[in-house]
C-alpha cells in the first residue's frame, strides 16, 4: 500500500485483508483502488449486525456516527472526497477555471497527514476552508440519511461558487411534497424523502453528487438515480463514498443503467474493493444492561434561541401520526442550502461554540449529535477547544461485545426524542471517560421524550449533562396537538 502523503492519486496495488468477526464470520477485502494510500485501520473496524439482509458492518472511524472521533478528522474525510471530485471536474473540463494554484498539491498533504495520524487536523481544515475549491459551473450534492448527512455536508462545504446541498430525511414533513422519494433496501429504515424548498437545487442539467458513507451493492444509488432522472434528467451523476465494495455484478448494473438512461455515472471513493463473506452469524442481541441512573448528575439546558435561523410552519409527523410543530433549523441541509448561505451558517456555529465552551466542566468533553442532526453539532464541537470528541446517536442496531478487536463494546437503547415510536442507540461511551457531555437537539421535543436518552447519559459517569437545543422553544400549538400531559 502506498502511504506516501506527498504523492496524491498514486495507484495502489491489490491487497487482501481478512477480518474475523466473532469466529462466525470471515470478511475478506481485496483493495482495488486506494488513491490516497490511506491505511484501512484508520478508516474502519468491523462489527456484526442483527440484520437478515446483511450480517456485518464496517464501523467507520472517521464518520462520527458509532465511534467518537476528533471532529476535524471527520470533516476532513468529507474534504478528501471533495478533492477527488475537484480533480474529476478539472480533468473532464466540467469546471473550467482560470485559477493558477493547484489545491490538490497545496492542500492534500496536510489533509492526508491528519487522516492518517490525527495530527494537524484543525490546521488542515482551516486552511482548506480559507482556500476553498472554486466552481465555475453548478454542482448539486445530496447526502443520504441518516449516516451520511454530515459527510455530504462536509464534502459540499469547501466548494465556492455554484454549489448546493440537500440531504435526504426520514422525517415526514406535513405540508411539503418531497421532490423525490426512494428506498434503501438493505437498511433498518428504508424510506428516504428529499425536500428541497428550491427545486432548482435538483432540477437543471448540472451534475448531481450522491454522497453515502459506504456503497455495498449500489442499489440505493441506483434507486435514487432512477427517481431523479424520471423527474429531473441530466447527463452526469457522481457517486461519492468513503468505501465502495461493489462486486463486478453490481458494477455491471451501473453500466446497464448508464446505457438505459444515456447517462454517465462516475464513482468516487477513498477505498474501492471487493468483499467476500464466509460463514453465517448466529447471533441474538445480548440484553441491554439496566440503566444505573445517577440522579446527582446535573442536567442543564442550553437553548440557543436566536443563534440559528429557523424554518417554521412545517410540522413533522411521527410514527403515531402526531404532528410536532417545533421549528426546524433552516440550514441543516434537510431543506437545502447553497454556497451563498454558508457564511451565515458558519458564523452561527462559531457563535454557538463560544456560548457552549463556557459551560465545559473539564478537559475531556463529548459532543453527541442525534440521528440526522450531525453536521452542525460536529462543526460546533470542532470549535469548542481541545479535548472534544464527537459522535451521534443512531437508528442502527449493532451487536455488542467486549471481544478483542471488535468495534462495538457497549451500547444503550432508548426511544428517539424526535419520534418515540423509533428506537435509538448510542454506542461506546466509556463509563467515566469524559468530564461532561453536550447532547444536541435540532429543535425542542415534547415533554418526557428526552427522558430515555438523559437516563442513559446520567448513567455513564459524566459530571454534567448539557442539553443543547439549537432551535427555538416549541409553541403551545405543539403541546396541544401532541396531547402531552
Amino acid at each position: 500500500m502506498n502511504n506516501n502523503i506527498l504523492s496524491p492519486f498514486s495507484p495502489s496495488r491489490n491487497e487482501v485483508y481478512t477480518y474475523n468477526i466473532l469466529e462466525q464470520l470471515q470478511v475478506k477485502v481485496e483493495v482495488e483502488s486506494n488513491p490516497f494510500g490511506l491505511p484501512l485501520e484508520r478508516l474502519f473496524q468491523m462489527a456484526a449486525r442483527i440484520n437478515p439482509k446483511r450480517s456485518f458492518l464496517f464501523v467507520s472511524r472517521v464518520l462520527g456516527k458509532h465511534l467518537a472521533v476528533d471532529p476535524y478528522v471527520s470533516l476532513l474525510s468529507g474534504a478528501a472526497l471533495s478533492l477527488l471530485l475537484y480533480r474529476e471536474l478539472e480533468q473532464t473540463g466540467a469546471n473550467d477555471t482560470e485559477e493558477t494554484s493547484d489545491p490538490l498539491s497545496t492542500l492534500l498533504p496536510d489533509i492526508l497527514k491528519a487522516l492518517m495520524t490525527g495530527e494537524g487536523a484543525r490546521e488542515a481544515y482551516e486552511r482548506l476552508m480559507e482556500t476553498g475549491l472554486v466552481l465555475t459551473k453548478p454542482v448539486s450534492f445530496i447526502g443520504f440519511a441518516e449516516t451520511a448527512t454530515a459527510l455530504g455536508h462536509s464534502m459540499y462545504a469547501p466548494f465556492r461558487g455554484q454549489a448546493s446541498y440537500v440531504h435526504t430525511t426520514r422525517h415526514d414533513v406535513a405540508g411539503l411534497t418531497p421532490v423525490i422519494t426512494f428506498e434503501e433496501e438493505h437498511s433498518h429504515a428504508v424510506s428516504h424523502r428529499c425536500y428541497a424548498l428550491d427545486t432548482d437545487m435538483i432540477a437543471g442539467q448540472q451534475p448531481i453528487v450522491l454522497v453515502d458513507d459506504e456503497v455495498t451493492t449500489g442499489k440505493t444509488t441506483l434507486n435514487i438515480i432512477r427517481a431523479l432522472h424520471e423527474r429531473y434528467p441530466r447527463p452526469t451523476y457522481y457517486i461519492a463514498s468513503l468505501l465502495d465494495w461493489r462486486s463486478e455484478q453490481h458494477v455491471q448494473r451501473y453500466a446497464e443503467l448508464e446505457q438505459e438512461l444515456d447517462i454517465t455515472i462516475v464513482p468516487l471513493s477513498l477505498v474501492k474493493g471487493r468483499i467476500t463473506v464466509d460463514g453465517q452469524a448466529q447471533l441474538v442481541h445480548p440484553p441491554f444492561a439496566p440503566i444505573e441512573l445517577d440522579e446527582s448528575v446535573p442536567v442543564t439546558y442550553a437553548e440557543l434561541d436566536g443563534v440559528f435561523q429557523q424554518l417554521s410552519g412545517y410540522p413533522s409527523v411521527d410514527g403515531a401520526g402526531i404532528q410536532h410543530h417545533a421549528p426546524f433549523v433552516r440550514w441543516t441541509g434537510r431543506f437545502g442550502l447553497t454556497s451563498e448561505n454558508n457564511a451565515v451558517l458558519e458564523q452561527d456555529m462559531r457563535q454557538a461554540a463560544r456560548q457552549l465552551c463556557a459551560l465545559r466542566k473539564g478537559t475531556n468533553t463529548l459532543c453527541l449529535g442525534t440521528e440526522e442532526f450531525m453536521y452542525i453539532p460536529m462543526r460546533i464541537a470542532a470549535e469548542m477547544g481541545e479535548g472534544v470528541k464527537y459522535h451521534s446517536t443512531t437508528r442502527s442496531p449493532v451487536y455488542r461485545t467486549a471481544a478483542t478487536d471488535y468495534a462495538i463494546y457497549s451500547g444503550d437503547i432508548f426511544p428517539s426524542p424526535e419520534d418515540s415510536s423509533v428506537t435509538n442507540y448510542v454506542y461506546n461511551i466509556p463509563f467515566g471517560g469524559y468530564d461532561d457531555v453536550f447532547v444536541f437537539l435540532e429543535r425542542s421535543v415534547p415533554d418526557g421524550h428526552l427522558d430515555g436518552l438523559l437516563n442513559v447519559l446520567r448513567s455513564r459517569g459524566f459530571k454534567q449533562v448539557n442539553v443543547v437545543i439549537c432551535g427555538s422553544h416549541h409553541d403551545s400549538q405543539d403541546e396541544g396537538e401532541n396531547g402531552d400531559e
